[in-house]
């Protein structure tokens, strides 16, 4: 059984960072693309960044302007969004997406597994 499960997120005033991990299990053996996306209320989902499996594919958002990284490790089957510059306008709730294929998909609906979220709240 897949699970993606997601942690980092929190309370955290305009400007700080946090960095957002999203940990991996049951994937069995083959080339995993993973996605960060997020939503908030009243807002469809967003795409926010994607990395493929070796991690030499990376695709963000535009609107993100260099401040979010992606990145992944292998080794301890995990991805992580490194956000920096936080506005107010990325509280969200922030989730994790797998899906097996050796590209870097955009689109939620490429994606077969999903993480519950973690919420990140950025106070002004």
């Amino acid at each position: 059984q897949v699970r993606l499960v997601e942690s980092g997120g929190g309370l955290v005033q305009a400007g700080g960072s946090l960095t957002l991990s999203c940990a991996a299990s049951g994937l069995t053996a083959g080339y995993y693309a993973m996605g960060w996306f997020r939503q908030a209320p009243g807002k469809e989902r967003e795409f926010l960044a994607t990395i493929n499996w070796n991690g030499r594919l990376k695709y963000y958002v535009d609107s993100l302007k260099g401040r979010f990284t992606i990145s992944r490790d292998n080794a301890k089957n995990a991805v992580f969004l490194q956000m920096n510059n936080l506005k107010p306008e990325d509280t969200a709730v922030y989730s994790c997406a797998a899906d097996r294929d050796l590209g870097a998909p955009r689109l939620a609906q490429q994606y077969e597994y999903w993480g519950q979220g973690t919420q990140v709240t950025v106070s002004s």
